[in-house]
């Protein structure tokens, strides 16, 4: 049987690379004036607990650098997933 964290540590691993994955998928749409993601579908995997790997995807392609909103909320995101990480571990602890 998985236990809580393994699930968790699995779940992060995947979000963040679907995440990563659709950012780079976005970019090579933007490039080729192709149908886009919603930035709110980027927000809401941020969310979700993808925040590191939006901020990655940003770095890594470029992309949405200029756009307040991802250079703000992102790393603000990454800060929420912390601590809702922090207390569901914390909670389990106790």
């Amino acid at each position: 049987m998985v236990d809580f964290y393994s699930l968790l540590a699995i779940y992060l691993v995947i979000i963040n690379i679907l995440s990563l994955l659709m950012f780079g998928y976005d970019k090579l749409k933007a490039k080729r004036n192709g149908w886009r993601i919603p930035e709110s579908r980027f927000l809401v995997l941020g969310l979700l607990g993808g925040a590191v790997g939006i901020y990655i995807g940003m770095r890594l392609f470029r992309h949405k650098t200029q756009h307040t909103l991802f250079v703000l909320g992102i790393p603000l995101l990454m800060v929420l997933n912390l601590v809702v990480i922090y207390y569901l571990i914390r909670g389990l602890l106790a």
